[in-house]
């Protein structure tokens, strides 16, 4: 498997560590979220998935945030350790937010209500790859980042201080920046168990 994109994926691993700077200019970063949104597959050429790019302060508010709504229900015995994580995410350069459009799925399963129940489950999946390819792409350009899911706890809050519309369902947060550390090795399962090939 030796080819540039292979290497791409392979590298692309969940870095949490990461130094509040990159190794690309935010302009740079603006066109690979441009480029994979789109570029990324969805179903019936949907384009349903969102994206918001947080940088400096914008992105130190949004972990803020998120910050305020685990105090209020995490133990105060077990915070700490919350808010060092927390802290971690803050630290990074930037944060993408992804969001799914529900008012484009709405309308996809009017116009074709024998696949209705489908509609969102294909939605889920276009974000998926809509997040790897720019987690992918972060990390061919030197950017480090993870995957966090704060949703429920921040939706509201993240819709009302960017003004986001209220069909946008928020699916996952990503925060980035320059790597302080190489990922630790990745256990990998016996993939014979995971792939049945017939012929």
């Amino acid at each position: 498997m030796n080819h540039p994109f292979y290497e791409t994926i392979k590298k692309r691993r969940s870095m949490y560590s990461l130094e509040k700077s990159s190794p690309i200019s935010d302009e740079r970063i603006r066109e690979i979220l441009e480029f994979s949104l789109i570029h990324t597959p969805t179903a019936f050429n949907s384009q349903s998935g969102r994206a918001v790019l947080l940088l400096n302060g914008e992105h130190d508010e949004l972990w803020s945030m998120a910050s305020s709504a685990l105090k209020a229900i995490v133990p105060p015995d077990a915070f700490p350790a919350t808010e060092e994580k927390i802290n971690m995410f803050s630290g990074a350069y930037g944060t993408v937010l992804f969001f799914e459009d529900s008012e484009v799925i709405e309308n996809l399963q009017s116009s074709f209500p024998a696949y209705s129940g489908n509609f969102p489950l294909w939605s889920l999946q276009s974000s998926g790859m809509l997040q790897n390819n720019i987690w992918s792409s972060f990390s061919l350009e030197g950017i480090g980042a993870s995957l966090q899911h704060y949703n429920e706890l921040i939706e509201a809050a993240v819709k009302e201080r960017w003004n986001i519309p209220s069909t946008w369902k928020l699916i996952s947060q990503m925060p980035f920046g320059t790597p302080l550390e190489n990922p630790g090795e990745k256990e990998i399962s016996d993939v014979s168990k995971r792939l049945y090939a017939f012929a």
